[in-house]
């Protein structure tokens, strides 16, 4: 062969060669055994200065979760970057799912959600306290912890219920007569009338009545007639009539007012005018109609009430019935006037307890200045019940009940945590008090601490498990395969 065809035959086979290149989305690359072959090509070729990092792992720029054990695109298009381990080598105990710490394998991988397993390694487990465990922050922001302090205050406890406004029985009044009559001219005849003490009711026909308006005056003018010097005696029995006469009318709800016009007449009434003792609203009657009835002693005509303060009574459970006092405070909503809180006390507890609903009655009193307010309203009443004073307290998520063990996760520093047993005392509207475990000024977990609870007793474990025992360098059995390296297994604590 002579020289220019040597050329180019040269010529060609490098052409060849260099068409054995593909072109790819991100440029030309080159098959895998030519890559292969460059790639060992260049480790040998670059020398010192060479990254001779070791590789883990290759992700994609833009999608941390998307990884593979070799280079190559992403699902968006783009180049994979390496991801190298530390120059100072770090010894990986496990991998551990971000969502769940009790699954955990023996290399990196994918959880049972898709996620990416994260690293455990030995350093971070060794250097945390005795009891404690520490997490990496990405395990922290993953899992969602949030913390809050440990803080003195007083609990009050919030009792919620529903009461029925109610009349104050202390101030009802019944209006009635303590002779046989008529009733005639009744000037009240509705319910729900307001009435003003001294105001008349009705007029009354008693023969009794008029009988002992005689008797009244016959007794005035005779002690009148008598000359008290001459007729001591006589004048003081004449005085004594006069007394206990007047004394009769008055049993009878005569008032003073009307015996003087009696008096001062000198002639008997035939009807006498029955006034209201109080004043308030006729809540009750005895018959519709009133006019001509005849009345006996003690027959009630009317009821009437003083609705200046009425009466509020609320049914509370048997667990609620210790945090009651006379006296507590209470804060009252009616439907019927919205927006605008009565505020009353506890002015007495019913001594037994419904057999069906299980709970007791409790009276509240109002004031009713405006007479806004009727008995048979419905209304919805708060109380707020001192439960303990100056309580060290947390929030009612950060304790984790464990069978018979109450347990708080404490925060003891960026991404340390320790799991303390605490005793608790009472609780009240999401707070519990803390008699003892934790102090003034920590820090727990509010979120995620059963999680936390979970990698503290798996660190534990792991920390206690022997080592497994050397293989005997004099053993003739031969040596079991190794582990498929995709198998994943599960630690339970």
């Amino acid at each position: 062969m002579n020289r220019p065809l040597a050329i180019a035959a040269g010529a060609f086979l490098a052409g060849a060669l260099a068409g054995v290149a593909v072109l790819g989305l991100g440029g030309w690359e080159w098959p895998p055994a030519f890559g292969a072959a460059n790639e060992d090509h260049a480790g040998h070729d670059m020398g010192e200065g060479a990254d001779e990092r070791e590789v883990l792992y290759w992700r994609a720029p833009m999608d941390p979760n998307f990884t593979s054990d070799r280079p190559g695109k992403s699902p968006m298009g783009m180049d994979l970057v390496p991801v190298y381990a530390q120059e100072t080598e770090r010894e990986v105990l496990y991998w551990r799912a971000p969502m769940d710490p009790n699954y955990i394998s023996d290399q990196p991988g994918k959880s049972p959600m898709g996620m990416d397993l994260v690293p455990v390694y030995a350093d971070e487990a060794g250097d945390a306290p005795e009891g404690a465990v520490r997490l990496d922050a990405d395990f922290v922001q993953r899992i969602g912890v949030r913390t809050a302090p440990v803080e003195v205050r007083d609990l009050a406890r919030t009792i919620r219920t529903v009461g029925t406004l109610a009349h104050n029985d202390r101030q009802i009044a019944w209006i009635n007569t303590k002779f046989e009559g008529w009733i005639e001219n009744v000037s009240v005849n509705y319910l729900g009338e307001t009435v003003e003490e001294g105001q008349v009711l009705f007029d009354i026909y008693s023969p009794e009545l008029v009988t002992t308006q005689n008797e009244y005056l016959r007794a005035v003018q005779y002690a009148k007639r008598l000359d008290p010097a001459g007729f001591r005696d006589i004048a003081a029995r004449a005085r004594s009539l006069v007394e206990s006469t007047r004394a009769r009318l008055r049993h009878w709800d005569v008032t003073d007012e009307q015996i003087a016009v009696l008096e001062q007449e000198g002639t008997p009434r035939r009807t006498l005018s029955v006034v209201s003792p109080v004043t308030g609203v006729v809540v009750g009657k005895m018959d519709e109609a009133l006019e001509g009835m005849y009345v006996g002693p003690g027959m009630n005509l009317y009821k009437v009430a003083d609705l200046t303060t009425i009466w509020v009574d609320v049914e509370i459970f048997e667990h609620q019935v210790e945090a009651m006092r006379i006296g507590q405070r209470a804060r009252v909503e009616l439907p019927y006037v919205p927006g605008r809180p009565y505020s009353g006390v506890v002015r007495f507890l019913y001594p037994h307890f419904d057999q069906e609903t299980r709970t007791m009655t409790v009276s509240i009193e109002l004031q009713n200045p405006d007479l806004t307010l009727r008995a048979g309203m419905y209304a919805n009443v708060t109380f707020d019940v001192p439960v303990a004073r100056d309580a060290l307290t947390v929030p009612e998520s950060a304790v984790i009940r464990s069978g018979a063990r109450s347990l708080a996760v404490v925060e003891l520093g960026p991404g340390l945590f320790r799991v303390a047993e605490v005793t608790l005392g009472a609780g009240a509207d999401g707070v519990r008090e803390i008699v003892s475990g934790l102090a003034e000024g920590d820090r727990v977990a509010v979120s995620a601490q059963f999680l936390i609870d979970s990698e503290s007793n798996l660190s534990q474990a792991v920390r206690a498990a022997p080592e497994p025992p050397e293989a005997s360098e004099a053993s003739d059995e031969p040596e079991p395969p190794p582990a498929d390296s995709a198998m994943e297994r599960h630690r339970h604590h």
